[in-house]
């Protein structure tokens, strides 16, 4: 088995020893039992049974059924973790040893890498918000009055956060058809999209200890791709006063593969220049917050968008520490996303509200959507983000 394992990757592989996402599998031969895994090319290595193998310090961390006790343990303990990773997968001496406990990807079945706490998600994109703004308030300012100066954002359902591949069953709710006097009961008839970015907490903090924006690398353990799946018909008639509710919480699906924050190092880049400037707590001037990630929707294997994470008005760091800054605490596995990332073209739309105007159409049953993403990793190599992929089911009621 180890003469067949493909240490020596192309450099082309997004998923290379400079990435080493982690994830959560199963096999056929024992389906009960996850396990952590890391990505490493076409296989992944059950990172457990490698470190009790290899006499890592650890082996009792990656043995566990979830992400989060690794997650929990810090920075250090991450960047250790790593460099072991990295070295077993590498080092030729190590391959007798570690190349039994590589699977091939086509032999597991991936589950939901962590266990989510709390789900916050932003809506960080300019272009997105005045795109949107247009549409549904075509005689008004596209933005509203604070949205440059806050990253504007909604706590959704930790509950309904699924792992890629795992069918989104069309919700049901109230809609109010545009001439009708009344709402009226059944399936929604506006389902779209959100492609978005999100970012996986590990290190957790204190009740009225607001995390600052220069501490972000230091509570975030990952970075991974999320689907936003949005009911528009739903969220329109219930979404006044308040946000999104029934028409965001019933699906959101996200990455088998959480990518290690550290792997994307070298897409760090400036956000946009802005025109407003921000309140202190905010203030990244001069720092290369924003990550340059290149994301591809996919509708039934057929190209729709290339939307531009770099882009993002708001960056991952300011969102944390605007999440934060009013005593808010952290918890391991808390998950927040970027909101729909959208670039100035018209090809690098993120949802199909934004694609068709509002016009449609949208999201029909037995559709597929699926996003993936690369981002520049070292010496012109390329970090792939794990793709996510969700197919309708029909509701129940239609």
């Amino acid at each position: 088995m180890t003469e067949a394992i493909p240490f020596d990757l192309p450099g082309d592989d997004l998923f290379g020893l400079d990435n080493l996402p982690y994830g959560v599998f199963t096999t056929e031969e024992d389906p009960d039992r996850c396990r952590v895994g890391v990505r490493f090319g076409s296989h992944v290595l059950d990172a457990g049974a490698a470190a009790e193998a290899m006499g890592s310090a650890h082996a009792e961390l990656l043995r566990q059924p979830v992400l989060n006790p690794l997650m929990a343990a810090g920075r250090p303990t991450w960047q250790a973790v790593r460099a072991d990773l990295q070295n077993w997968l590498s080092d030729p001496q190590h391959r007798e040893t570690v190349g039994g406990h590589l699977i091939p990807l086509t032999a597991v079945t991936m589950r939901l890498p962590f266990e989510v706490a709390d789900y916050v998600d932003f809506y960080a994109s300019e272009h997105h918000a005045t795109n949107v703004g247009k549409i549904f308030r075509p005689d008004g300012d596209a933005l509203t009055p604070n949205w440059k100066h806050l990253p504007i954002g909604y706590h959704g359902r930790a509950g309904t956060v699924v792992v890629s591949g795992t069918p989104v069953v069309r919700p049901q709710g109230q809609r109010k058809p545009k001439d009708a006097p009344m709402p009226v009961f059944g399936p929604s008839q506006r389902l779209d999209i959100e492609a978005e970015v999100a970012f996986v907490v590990g290190r957790a903090s204190q009740t009225a200890a607001r995390v600052d924006r220069a501490d972000f690398a230091e509570h975030v353990f990952g970075v991974c791709l999320l689907n936003d799946w949005s009911a528009r018909d739903l969220q329109a008639w219930e979404y006044v006063p308040l946000g999104p509710f029934l028409g965001k919480s019933f699906a959101t699906s996200v990455s088998a593969w959480v990518t290690p924050l550290e792997a994307l190092e070298q897409a760090r880049t400036e956000p946009p220049a802005r025109d407003v400037q921000p309140l202190p707590y905010l203030d990244d001037s001069g720092a290369k917050d924003g990550l340059d990630i290149r994301i591809t929707v996919t509708l039934n294997g057929e190209r729709v968008s290339e939307p531009p994470f770099s882009a993002m008005y708001w960056t991952a760091a300011q969102q944390l520490a605007h999440m934060t800054v009013n005593g808010a605490s952290l918890r391991t596995g808390d998950l927040f996303a970027s909101g729909t990332v959208s670039g100035p073209g018209q090809d690098q739309l993120g949802c199909l509200l934004e694609l068709t105007a509002g016009k449609g159409p949208f999201l029909a049953d037995g559709d597929e959507v699926t996003l993936t993403a690369w981002a520049p990793g070292p010496n012109g190599t390329r970090i792939g983000l794990g793709e996510v992929t969700g197919k309708i089911a029909p509701s129940p009621a239609g």
